[in-house]
């Protein structure tokens, strides 16, 4: 096949052909474009007009596309065949800035995973090891790595240079996480700023559209492009609190700007927390430190000064996180029922006529994670549990999000200043690791499991990979994983590590601002 057409730009035509050979072993996308629909894909653009003009992006595969036969699958056995009759927001925003849509991402199935394991697909693996992608992927098994979850085909393609950029959903990191562990940007904004509509819910007062890029400029375009209030989306935020949130910001973004108008150190001034809580040292793999230690001192090269905080609140996050998105995921994903759309188990006389179709259909079209999760929270729902469980997970979320206020210095534009009291030092900024340990091998999600390992809270699950990611999601504040370095000893030597600078609600240019600091000045070390 000829690398480009009479219509089609040559770089697209070259990322399509390195995703077509690189895809099959990567699986990265449940779903690739083929040439002639990138063709059709770009004759309908503006050319010259967008802010996204020919930049090519992979779409979760629980975003709505609609046209040319796409499918919103959300990697579950239960939407394979599902087309959408309509686009989600942000992809149409996308598309008309210039945007071209690569193909639909793999995912855990309906966002629910830490590994992008739990595919109807098959995992993705990660391709950003020590070796080159070609060698990398033509490793043994027992040395494949995940690309994490739960968007992992996400972030896999963007360190694979099969896209521009990516849309991903974080509800308790699922963009950060994988951004870490494959080496690139992963940037959650401010719960609410972007439009959730036509994105299949998982746990509605968590989830939140997520941006994967390897350059923080594009990020910074994608989401001045796509921070637009939505009527259609019921938790979207209205454009007079994005307005207030500018004036209570605007403080930090004139220092940030005259540091580097005026100085060598372009971080002069900037206060940033270190929270020992969010530094587990009973749980944070040795071989990450080097390079996070590294990246704390590049901080104060470029004149930012670290300070101690305490955030006492952060271990309790796990558990809360858990009740609260499996009871949210338990009341959305009812409507999967067999009857209505999606997959219907096939009749079959033979069986026992007493065995509901709903009851069936949900047994066969659900993934044994997204059944464990739905069990947890209508168990959390109902009546003897509810009390003990999801109102105390409230309350955690209540005490995170309280904790967090106090610490910053900026106030919360969604809530009254007076309510909360302020620490007797605040911080513009906190930083901490993104995840506890490098990407963990896919062998060791398909050996079986110890009984004692089923915990969420147990060291070696798969579930305490997102104990560091949950304050901003139980928060809803705007955080970014930046790429710091590489592990150092250990059995994964070599494998990307990432950190993330987290910061008030509605803060989100400045944390995409400092983070552009912040990884221009690693990439010259």
């Amino acid at each position: 096949m000829a690398a480009t057409s009479t219509s089609l730009p040559a770089r697209l035509g070259t990322t399509l052909q390195r995703a077509q050979r690189i895809n099959p072993r990567l699986n990265a996308f449940t779903q690739l474009s083929s040439q002639s629909d990138l063709e059709t894909q770009y004759a309908r653009v503006d050319k010259g007009k967008g802010r996204l003009d020919g930049k090519s992006v992979g779409v979760k595969d629980m975003f709505a596309t609609s046209g040319d036969g796409s499918r919103t699958t959300c990697s579950s056995r239960m939407l394979q065949d599902y087309k959408s009759p309509f686009e989600a927001t942000v992809v149409r925003q996308l598309r008309q800035e210039g945007a071209i849509v690569m193909g639909k991402t793999n995912m855990d199935e309906f966002g629910m995973g830490s590994a992008n394991f739990h595919s109807h697909f098959g995992p993705t693996l990660n391709p950003s090891g020590p070796q080159d992608i070609d060698g990398t992927l033509g490793m043994g098994e027992s040395e494949q790595r995940v690309a994490g979850g739960s968007s992992g085909g996400s972030a896999a393609a963007v360190a694979a240079d099969l896209c521009d950029f990516a849309l991903a959903t974080d509800t308790g990191g699922s963009t950060r996480l994988p951004a870490s562990y494959c080496g690139v940007l992963g940037f959650k904004p401010s719960y609410g700023l972007l439009s959730r509509f036509g994105v299949v819910a998982y746990a509605s007062s968590l989830d939140t559209v997520g941006l994967m890029s390897k350059d923080v400029t594009i990020l910074r375009d994608i989401f001045d492009i796509l921070d637009q209030h939505d009527p259609r989306d019921p938790t979207s935020i209205p454009t007079f609190a994005r307005e207030r949130a500018s004036t209570v910001h605007s403080d930090l973004e004139k220092r940030i700007g005259e540091a580097l108008n005026s100085s060598e150190k372009p971080l002069s001034g900037i206060r940033i927390g270190v929270p020992a809580d969010l530094f587990p040292t009973s749980l944070l793999d040795p071989s990450l430190l080097p390079s996070i230690r590294s990246a704390l001192s590049r901080l104060k090269d470029l004149g930012a000064t670290l300070h101690s905080v305490r955030l006492k609140t952060a271990p309790l996050g796990l558990s809360a996180y858990y009740v609260l998105a499996s009871a949210e995921a338990s009341s959305n994903l009812a409507r999967y029922d067999g009857t209505e759309y999606g997959f219907r188990a096939p009749e079959d006389s033979s069986e026992d006529v007493r065995t509901p179709l709903y009851a069936k259909t949900r047994t066969l079209g659900f993934g044994d994670e997204v059944k464990k999760r739905l069990l947890l929270g209508t168990f959390a729902l109902s009546a003897e549990a509810f009390d003990n469980y999801y109102l105390q997970a409230q309350r955690v979320r209540k005490m995170i999000q309280n904790e967090l206020d106090s610490l910053f210095t900026s106030s919360n534009p969604l809530r009254q200043s007076s309510s909360i009291s302020k620490g007797a030092e605040t911080v513009d900024f906190i930083v901490h690791p993104t995840t506890i340990s490098p990407a963990p091998l896919l062998s060791s999600f398909t050996s079986p499991p110890s009984p004692r390992d089923s915990s969420p809270t147990s060291t070696s699950s798969s579930y305490v990979q997102d104990l560091l990611s949950l304050p901003a999601s139980l928060a809803g504040l705007p955080a970014i994983s930046i790429p710091v370095g590489r592990t150092q000893g250990g059995d994964a030597e070599g494998w990307p590590v990432g950190m993330t600078l987290m910061s008030q609600w509605g803060n989100d240019r400045n944390v995409l601002d400092v983070a552009k600091i912040v990884d221009h000045a690693l990439r010259k070390c």
